[in-house]
């Protein structure tokens, strides 16, 4: 294959710099939607984290916890813990509520396999 050079009056425009990128999201203000919508996140993330209590009592009370998947609940805390770094690093490697209540719901999953390893 015969390749030619560039001609001359070509070479200055390869080393241009190049022009800022002006597809990049603009801040803006929160409309009522993603207000409420943050809102409902914090409210029934904080509300799922709580939900799993009554598992670990009920396991601890009877000390038996062969109604319980320990596949399932491990699962979860690949799930939940995969979850939490697929946000942190869509975020910018900055943490935030949704990274930190999903990795909150890996760390509760995790209790809840220890206490099935526990009690089998």
């Amino acid at each position: 294959m015969v390749t030619k050079p560039l001609p001359r009056f070509l070479l200055p425009m390869l080393n241009a710099p190049k022009p800022p990128c002006t597809n990049a999201a603009q801040p803006r203000a929160a409309s009522l939607y993603q207000t409420v919508l943050n809102a409902c996140f914090a409210l029934f993330s904080t509300t799922r984290l709580l939900t799993y209590m009554p598992t670990f009592w009920a396991i601890q009370q009877s000390a038996n916890s062969s109604q319980h998947s320990l596949i399932t609940w491990a699962a979860w805390v690949c799930s939940n813990a995969v979850m939490a770094a697929w946000l942190y690093e869509n975020n910018g490697r900055r943490v935030n509520r949704a990274i930190a209540v999903t990795a909150g719901n890996s760390l509760m999953c995790m209790v809840a396999c220890a206490l099935i390893v526990w009690f089998r």
